[in-house]
């Protein structure tokens, strides 16, 4: 890049950004939501599924990225795939599928065919296309890169990215402790799917996955009932002044995120800490039958939700024992798919518990959040006289501190997870201004 063009695209986006501030168009301004599929989710890794999502050979599922329709699938041979699901002939969807299991996939409109790792297989009547046509030359579009982190499939459409492990900076270890919590027991992501459509902006919804501040408030009907029922269960050390336990928000570089309510929810046993759910007790007890007290118990305090908000940007939230896909559909409309988790090889209690458990935050608690993801929308595009929005929580108050594991942490109620993420937010955009201005394609 010459200094004249460095100069032309560097802040392009600095009108969006104030000292503890971020400016409306960000969940608002339709144009800037369509450089954001393009800049954004086209230029860096973005998650695109779990393997075992698809744990046999032929087995697909189709999602988006960034909006672009891919096939995440196993090929006949096992692999790992991730085509563009688009005809290379008239541009058509060519699976539309949700899920299933081919050897290959074939387009409604002119029954052009491809094997499921991508390459064009054959076309009615293809004489008329003369001599020099090759069938290698019409194979369907991949990624520029795909890679995977301990099952997690991650894809970029340019190939000048940072390799995945770099990118993924310090979430990797707290991904690992996510996975190895229970005897390294494989994480197995096929236990279906509760989907939540939303009428806001994306980035609302990645906002919420950081926020330490908002669950004694926005979550109080259902944490008042489980009080009045069952006691001091579940989160109801939200209730008190958090900033002063040793829960955490933790910056683990490149947008990428951590609310660790591990040293409240484990200070004593999760487990004893979960309310009243069906089968609780026989679970218990044939568990301790089989593996006595101790070791049951540890199990249990296993079986629980993580403790874990963990984020990474743009659209991975593992939160609890559940996997998280946000997908941007319009600049007022995202998906939430929450994906349920259990573990190969476990006892059956040990399942069972997992997906009891699993089935209570998105019944009671996501329904509070998409009413104010809802609610945020409509202020910020009903009122335009107003034009910025406040994350300055313990921007200068001076708790924030470097840790010994070299990661930047703050109380657990900050909102460093936004001003961290849109760094890399501004980054990527601006990276994307200037491939753009280089290619000739204006900002």
């Amino acid at each position: 890049m010459t200094v004249a063009m460095a100069r032309t695209t560097a802040g392009v986006y600095d009108r969006l950004f104030r000292p503890g501030q971020v400016h409306r168009d960000l969940y608002v301004d339709p144009q800037l939501f369509e450089l954001e599929m393009r800049d954004l989710f086209g230029r860096t890794w973005v998650y695109v599924g779990h393997e075992t999502e698809i744990p046999k050979p032929n087995d697909f599922v189709t999602r988006n990225l960034g909006r672009r329709p891919i096939i995440l699938c196993r090929t006949t041979a096992g692999e790992i795939a991730v085509l563009i699901n688009r005809c290379p002939h008239r541009g058509a969807v060519v699976c539309r599928s949700a899920r299933g299991n081919a050897g290959g996939f074939t387009c409604g409109y002119h029954a052009w065919s491809f094997a499921n790792d991508g390459r064009c297989a054959g076309l009615p009547l293809r004489h008329a296309y003369g001599e020099g046509f090759r069938l290698r030359d019409h194979d369907m579009a991949r990624p520029a890169r795909v890679a995977s982190y301990r099952g997690f499939v991650f894809a970029s459409m340019i190939a000048d990215v940072p390799p995945l492990d770099e990118h993924l900076a310090g979430a990797r270890r707290y991904i690992d402790q996510w996975l190895d919590r229970d005897d390294r027991k494989p994480v197995l992501v096929n236990n279906g799917v509760m989907r939540f459509r939303t009428h806001a902006n994306w980035k609302t919804v990645y906002d919420n996955a950081g926020d330490g501040y908002h669950p004694p408030f926005s979550h109080e009907s259902m944490l008042r009932v489980f009080a009045a029922r069952y006691g001091d269960v579940d989160m109801k050390y939200f209730t008190a002044d958090v900033d002063d336990s040793a829960m955490e928000a933790i910056d683990l570089g490149n947008g990428h995120t951590m609310l660790d309510q591990r040293p409240a929810m484990h200070a004593v046993s999760a487990w004893e800490r979960q309310h009243v759910m069906p089968g609780r007790e026989i679970l218990e007890q044939r568990l301790f039958e089989r593996f006595g007290a101790e070791r049951g118990r540890q199990m249990l305090d296993a079986s629980t939700g993580s403790g874990m908000n963990l984020n990474i940007f743009p659209n991975l939230l593992i939160i609890g024992n559940q996997v998280q896909r946000v997908d941007p559909l319009a600049v007022d409309e995202t998906v939430i798919d929450w994906f349920s988790t259990s573990l190969a090889g476990a006892p059956d209690e040990i399942n069972a518990a997992r997906m009891r458990l699993q089935e209570d935050f998105p019944s009671f608690g996501e329904v509070d959040d998409s009413a104010n993801f809802e609610a945020c929308q409509a202020g910020l595009a009903l009122v335009p006289e107003l034009e910025w929005v406040d994350i300055s929580r313990h921007l200068t108050t001076g708790r924030g501190r470097r840790g010994a594991d070299g990661l930047w942490h703050e109380p657990v109620t900050s909102d460093r997870h936004m001003r961290a993420y849109f760094e890399a937010w501004k980054a990527l955009m601006d990276a994307g201004s200037a491939a753009r201005l280089r290619e000739g394609g204006g900002r």
